[in-house]
């Protein structure tokens, strides 16, 4: 397997985490869109996912939590990120 060059970067704040990951080409993207469907639905909690594009032409897959009063959000990135085997985050 080709080394992981999926970018994550969080973003928070009180009841609001946003996950985006940055993809270079369509297996990642399906990797990243396998890791969501199996991670989300262990959780009550319910995200917002959307796409958007960078500057670079890179795909981001955006993932949202609002109203995260209990902060299930932060276990759900670190499944995300060890699932994807990605170990930095900005």
């Amino acid at each position: 397997m080709d080394k992981c060059s999926i970018d994550a970067e969080h973003r928070g704040e009180e009841r609001y985490s946003r996950l985006s990951l940055a993809c270079a080409n369509s297996d990642e993207e399906k990797r990243i869109n396998e890791a969501i469907a199996e991670i989300t639905p262990q959780y009550s909690l319910l995200p917002l996912i959307y796409t958007s594009k960078t500057s670079d032409g890179r795909k981001l897959i955006i993932i949202e939590y609002h109203d995260d009063y209990d902060r299930d959000a932060g276990a759900v990135f670190e499944k995300l990120m060890k699932k994807l085997d990605i170990k930095t985050c900005k």
